[in-house]
């Protein structure tokens, strides 16, 4: 794991978020589209979507945080190495390839193949 490339919040409220993260914690806009919006935050970027998008999906649309891989294969056979199952193997998404699996307390991490 190289470093957390991004962390994705669900929200009801995209633009009160957006004002909170810009104009309270000064994080730059780099994108909006209809119900999200991503942030510059230093080496990482701020996710934000609409709670609604969050209802089903796959990848599970939650909350929940990116490290950036060089080699994503090579990262997931290491983590299976020491017995971590994976809620999503492997795949090509829109943004790039990606994994996902829970740490021990269920929370969401996303593998991210060189993102940035």
């Amino acid at each position: 794991m190289t470093a957390v490339a991004e962390i994705a919040l669900f929200t009801d409220d995209v633009e009160v978020a957006a004002e909170f993260y810009t104009r309270v914690l000064g994080a730059a806009p780099v994108a909006e589209w209809p119900g999200g919006a991503i942030f510059a935050t230093g080496d990482s970027k701020l996710l934000v979507h609409e709670r609604s998008a969050a209802m089903e999906g796959d990848p599970p649309n939650e909350d929940h945080f990116a490290y950036s891989v060089a080699d994503l294969d090579d990262a997931c056979d290491d983590l299976r190495a020491h017995g971590v199952p994976f809620l999503v193997e492997p795949r090509e998404y829109p943004w790039g390839r990606s994994a996902y699996l829970r740490d021990p307390d269920g929370r969401l991490v996303e593998l991210a193949e060189n993102a940035g």
